[in-house]
């Protein structure tokens, strides 16, 4: 979220079109042509993020600058030569990193709390317990998952919570 990507597509010698077939979660399809006998780009119902990363006479590779959610989906390229036609498909997913967080409601009970992620963030406590989090799922995709700890032992004072995601874990402790 909010990087820089290339996507590549096969070079072969003797080009004589380069058609890149985006599909989005959200939106339309989007087609970039490129013909080399008339060195002109066709465009349909592309996003201003979506260039070429260079001259696609020389780099027939697609940058997608600040990637969102909005980008997230499937890039087909497909390379016309003499030699035949040739296809790179990726399937783009956006990463969007949870806010972690843990405090104490007005009951004293530890929550844990990580907000805005995509994919939904693991939340678990170091201690276990038989809490069972909560999803929220917002407008634009992403999860907040939200933990009450639920001590099975009535002698703990401090717990920890551990929240897991692929952009990274994080784990923080408290005492109410």
């Amino acid at each position: 979220m909010g990087d820089n990507t290339v996507l590549t597509c096969p070079l072969k010698p003797n080009i004589t079109m380069v058609i890149w077939k985006i599909s989005p979660k959200v939106g339309g399809l989007c087609i970039w042509i490129y013909r080399i006998e008339k060195t002109k780009t066709y465009r349909t119902k592309c996003s201003d993020s979506i260039n070429w990363n260079s001259r696609p006479d020389v780099n027939t590779s697609l940058e997608i600058q600040q990637v969102g959610i909005a980008q997230e989906g499937n890039y087909t390229c497909e390379v016309v030569s003499t030699e035949g036609n040739f296809h790179k498909m990726y399937h783009l997913t956006v990463l969007v990193p949870p806010r972690p967080r843990l405090y104490c409601d007005a009951q004293g009970t530890p929550v844990c709390e990580a907000a805005a992620g995509l994919p939904a963030a693991q939340v678990s406590w170091v201690l276990g317990d038989n809490s069972h989090p909560e999803e929220e799922v917002h407008d634009n995709g992403t999860v907040t998952v939200l933990s009450r700890f639920t001590a099975c032992n009535t002698s703990v004072t401090t717990t920890t919570c551990m929240v897991f995601h692929p952009t990274g874990n994080w784990s923080e402790s408290v005492a109410c």
